[in-house]
This record gives C-alpha cells, structure tokens and sequence, in this order.
C-alpha cells in the first residue's frame, strides 16, 4: 500500500480572516471552496506543490479552539528567510523565535503555529 498527502486541516473561526492572514503571510491562495449546510471549507495551495491546507469553519463554532499546549505545526521553507522575517515581524505575528536551530514560528489568527524555514543551501 501507498500513500500521498493531499492536504492539512485546521479548524477557524471566520475564514476570510484566515485566507487573509494565509495569503499575506505565506503567500496561499483559494484553490477551492465548499459550502455545506452549516460549514464552509476552503482549501489554500502555494502554487508549487500539490499539498493543500484546508481551513474548515463551522458557522456555530465563534468561540476559540482549545489547541492544548500548541505543539503541533505546519512547516513552510521560504525561499527569502530575511524578506520573510521582517514581513512576519511587521505583521505581529512571530510568536517564538530559535535561532540556534535557525527557524521561527509565526502564529495565525486562530492561535495555530506555521514554522518558517530557511531556504536549503543548494536551493540558493
């Protein structure tokens, strides 16, 4: 048997807010949307790879997510670390920074953490 990742999903609590926050910070854009009876899901894509992050938002759930103790994430590599450092810290968003291993995290609207990755030194 094998398997592909299609996508990673995150529960939100208004997601125009969301792919605003996605589209500013990580460069993410709509791919697709579905409307349920109760529901809106929206997938987000990078335009590079086929993995798709899918904000799920339940039009009775306006309170805040219990997300524990936060230790889970979604990893981004940029290819500009700088360029995306001084816009994650204009935007406010950088909650924890680790420069011994070389990466920060940036957190969104909803309390969820994305790693940010330096490019690899090939890829420059």
């Amino acid at each position: 048997m094998k398997s592909k990742f299609l996508h990673s999903n995150i529960n939100v609590t208004d997601v125009d807010r969301s792919i605003a926050f996605y589209g500013k910070a990580l460069g993410l854009e709509e791919v697709r949307r579905k409307r349920g009876k109760n529901f809106t899901i929206v997938f987000l894509g990078d335009g590079q790879t086929s993995h798709q992050l899918e904000l799920t938002c339940l039009d009775e759930h306006r309170q805040p997510y219990d997300l524990g103790e936060n230790e889970s994430h979604i990893a981004f590599r940029v290819d500009d670390f700088d360029e995306a450092h001084a816009l994650h810290s204009g935007m406010g968003c950088i909650c924890y920074e680790n420069p011994e291993m070389g990466i920060y995290f940036i957190e969104d609207p909803d309390g969820y953490w994305m790693e940010i990755i330096p490019p690899r030194p090939e890829e420059n």
